[in-house]
Formats: structure tokens, C-alpha cells, sequence
């Protein structure tokens, strides 16, 4: 078993339970991890044979363009698309990060974590 890793994939999107966050929108931090068996691309040197992560970046990009109040929401549409479209994939984890949310505070960001195993 390996795992691939696409670290705070930057993104400009308008998710938040407040009106002017789907308005002004804010600075988002995605990060994707899923655990596949990569052995055979180890030798091969060939795509095919492992997991795309510009597919993943994609899969992302798209899932952050649909606006939703909660990051959890988000997190688990990105979860369930990497399950459904990357069957190679046994385990994922996807965190969330809000930079800068608006909360009474001096708050760097925000994380939410999902993490799921192929049944």
C-alpha cells in the first residue's frame, strides 16, 4: 500500500453559513491523501497504474466551485467523487481549511478532516 498526497490545493470559493461569505467569497486549503496499492507502478513507470493526481486536482477545483454553508459538506462531496471515480483507491482523507474565517478571533483557518476506507 502507498499514498499519494496533494497538499493545500489553493482555491478561491464561497462556502460559509453567512450571506457575505457567498458573496465575498474566501481563501480555501484542500489536501488530499488516499492510500492505493502502487507496486505495480513502481516498475511499469507508466500512469495507468497509479493515481493521477492532476485528476484529483480536478476533482477538487469542481467540487469547490459549488457553493455550500458547511466545510464538512464540501469535504464529503470530494470523498465521495474520489471513491466513485478513482477505483484503485482504498483509503482517502480530505481536509478543509477556511483561511481567515470570520470569527470573533485571530484565527489563522479552519480544518475539517473526513477520512473513509473503500467498503
Amino acid at each position: 500500500m502507498g499514498k499519494i498526497t496533494v497538499r493545500n490545493i489553493r482555491v478561491y470559493a464561497y462556502h460559509g453559513c453567512l450571506e457575505e461569505e457567498s458573496i465575498i467569497g474566501s481563501d480555501y486549503l484542500v489536501t488530499v491523501e488516499v492510500f492505493s496499492d502502487l507496486q505495480k507502478a513502481t516498475v511499469s513507470d507508466d500512469l495507468a497504474d497509479t493515481v493521477d493526481y492532476v485528476f484529483i486536482n480536478r476533482i477538487v477545483k469542481e467540487e469547490m466551485r459549488i457553493s455550500s454553508k458547511l466545510l464538512e459538506h464540501v469535504a464529503k462531496r470530494i470523498l465521495d467523487r474520489v471513491f466513485d471515480e478513482l477505483k484503485s483507491v482504498a483509503k482517502a482523507v480530505i481536509s478543509v481549511s477556511k483561511i481567515n474565517p470570520p470569527i470573533d478571533g485571530d484565527v489563522e483557518m479552519v480544518t475539517v478532516t473526513l477520512k473513509e476506507k473503500r467498503v
